[in-house]
């Protein structure tokens, strides 16, 4: 595993515009590139898994008027708009990026190939990964475990809405405990909902180090250069 190789996952939320009509907030995409930038500059080979909440999520389907199926590919395909935002910006400021997606748009970005990732990182172009795994009934978690895992890529991070992973909810508890480290048995004991269980699951399985962390484009940096914000899990105990 490649130790400068790492992969990010961002939500959705990160490129919305707040209440208004809008659908990304392009001011707040170039904060995201510079950051990412600033990784490529410190010898880092970044991937990064996008969601797409501002967009569509399956969950935003209530009733029955269509499957999970298509639900769920429908939540896939809204991240391809997420992942060409992010490009594009990236290329204003100057970084050389590529989309790989597990859906076959070739007019505008490359079908996933691990292979093709490795070579795109290794030449210090940004990898970003859309289309989730492909699949319906997983989230993007799992795309961001199952991408670390195909690429080499041994650090794994999680920009969250709040600052790590506690004991319990921190909105609800004032008095709930923030974790620094915590081990994958240990979350597990406790029921903590870090990831969803496949995702986690194969983390574990595979001895990914996993950071999660409060989302801002300087915490990116904090998080993965200064290693100083956030829970860390891994296999190792406290």
């Amino acid at each position: 595993m490649n130790k400068k190789r790492i992969v990010i996952k961002l939500s959705g939320e990160v490129f919305e515009v707040g209440n208004q009509e809008a659908n990304l907030d392009f001011p707040s995409i170039k904060k995201v590139a510079i950051s990412l930038k600033k990784l490529v500059k410190a010898g880092y080979q970044v991937g990064v898994v996008v969601g797409a909440g501002n967009i569509f999520r399956a969950r935003m389907i209530k009733g029955s008027e269509i499957d999970r199926v298509a639900a769920d590919h429908m939540g896939m395909m809204a991240t391809s708009i997420n992942a060409l935002a992010l490009q594009a910006t990236l290329e204003k400021e100057g970084q050389d990026a590529r989309v790989l997606s597990s859906f076959s748009i070739p007019a505008i970005m490359e079908d996933y190939i691990y292979k093709r990732a490795i070579n795109h990182l290794k030449n210090k172009r940004i990898v970003i990964f859309a289309g989730g795994t492909g699949n319906p009934y997983f989230t993007t978690d799992t795309t961001l475990v199952l991408r670390a895992l195909e690429i080499g890529a041994n650090n794994i991070y999680k920009a969250s809405n709040v600052n790590g992973v506690y004991d319990m909810d921190p909105d609800k508890n004032k008095s709930a405990k923030l974790y620094k480290k915590l081990s994958y048995s240990e979350a597990l004991k406790q029921d903590l909902k870090i990831m969803d269980g496949t995702a986690f699951a194969l983390a574990r399985e595979n001895n990914l180090h996993l950071s999660v962390f409060k989302y801002s484009p300087a915490n990116i940096i904090k998080a993965v250069v200064g290693n100083s914000i956030g829970t860390k899990i891994s296999n190792e105990s406290r």
